[in-house]
C-alpha cells in the first residue's frame, strides 16, 4: 500500500466539518458539557479500512483533547462486527464528529474495498488495475489514495499531470499523428496516451509513437491482436484496456496480456461500508 496521504486532507475535512456542523451542533447541546465518553466504532460488513487519516482529522478539529484507538490499519481487510476504532473524550465533541468522521470512513473504505475486489480477480497475471478520473467531486485525492489502499494504481490525478489524447482531441487537431506531434511540442516531458478503438488506428497510435494506448471496448479477440502486434515492436508501448469490462469479464481481458485495465466504477459506482457508532456515557 502507498501511505502517502494526500496533500489535502486537512482541506477536505474542514470543508465536511463547515457543511455538517456550520457554526454549531444543536443538538449535541443537550448534552452536559462537561459529560465523558466512550465511542466506539464497527463494522457491519466485511471491507477493506481507508481513512484513518481523516478520523483522526475530523476529532482534533473538534476537540484536540478525544483519544482515539485504531484496531485496524489503511489496507487492512476488516470482517463484520469487528471494532474498527475507539474513542474517548468529551460527549458533546464525540457525537458532533460521529457523522462527518463516518461519512468519510465508510466513503473512503467502500473505494478501497472495490479496488481491492478487482484487483484480486486479476491475480496471478502481470496486468495492474488503474483508478480513473471518475470521482466524487471534491474527493479526487482522497478517492485515489483509496484506490492505492485497496492495491490499485493511479492513472493522472488530473488534466494537468497527464496527457490522454482521445476521440474529440484527435477529430480537432486532425490526426493521432498530428495530436501526438502537438503534445510532446508542447509538453515534452509529460507521458502520452492515446485512446483507440480500432486496431487501424492503434497502428496510427504506434506510427505517432505515443507512450501508452487505451484500447476502448475491444473485444477479447482484438485485445489479443493488439497485444500480439505490440510485442513485435521494437519499442512496445504499454497498453490499456478500457469500457464495459466488469467482474465478470476482466480476467479474460487481463489475460490477453495488456498492462492495465481502468475500472471507473471503482469511485464512480461507489458503495459505502456500512458502520455504526455506539456511545457510552461515562462521567
Amino acid at each position: 500500500m502507498d501511505a502517502h496521504l494526500p496533500p489535502d486532507l486537512d482541506a477536505v475535512v474542514a470543508r465536511t466539518l463547515a457543511e455538517d456542523v456550520g457554526d454549531g451542533d444543536l443538538t449535541a447541546h443537550l448534552i452536559n458539557a462537561h459529560a465523558h465518553g466512550r465511542a466506539r466504532v464497527i463494522t457491519r460488513e466485511d471491507a477493506v479500512l481507508c481513512g484513518r487519516a481523516y478520523v483522526d482529522a475530523v476529532y482534533a478539529a473538534i476537540d484536540p483533547s478525544v483519544a482515539v484507538q485504531w484496531h485496524a490499519a489503511d489496507g487492512d481487510a476488516i470482517h463484520a462486527g469487528q471494532c474498527l476504532f475507539e474513542a474517548q473524550g468529551n460527549a458533546r465533541a464525540l457525537l458532533t464528529a460521529e457523522r462527518s468522521a463516518l461519512n468519510l470512513l465508510q466513503t473512503l473504505s467502500g473505494t478501497a474495498t472495490a479496488a481491492r475486489r478487482y484487483v484480486l480477480a486479476i491475480a496471478g497475471t502481470h496486468c495492474q488495475i488503474l483508478d480513473t478520473r471518475k470521482t466524487i467531486p471534491g474527493l479526487r485525492q482522497a478517492q485515489k489514495y483509496a484506490a492505492r489502499c485497496g492495491g490499485g494504481k493511479n492513472h493522472r490525478m488530473g488534466l494537468y499531470d497527464g496527457i490522454l489524447i482521445k476521440e474529440n482531441h484527435i477529430a480537432a487537431a486532425g490526426s493521432i499523428v498530428a495530436a501526438v506531434t502537438a503534445a510532446r511540442r508542447l509538453s515534452p516531458h509529460i507521458l502520452v496516451e492515446v485512446e483507440v478503438e480500432t486496431l487501424t488506428e492503434l497502428e496510427d497510435a504506434f506510427a505517432a509513437e505515443a507512450d501508452m494506448v487505451l484500447l476502448d471496448e475491444f473485444s477479447l479477440e482484438d485485445l489479443c491482436t493488439a497485444v500480439a502486434r505490440n510485442r513485435q515492436r521494437a519499442r512496445p508501448l504499454r497498453l490499456e484496456a478500457s469500457g464495459g469490462i466488469d467482474m465478470n469479464t476482466i480476467r479474460a481481458v487481463a489475460q490477453t496480456g495488456v498492462d492495465f485495465i481502468s475500472i471507473g466504477a471503482i469511485t464512480k459506482h461507489l458503495r459505502a461500508v456500512d458502520l455504526s457508532m455506539r456511545l457510552q456515557v461515562t462521567a
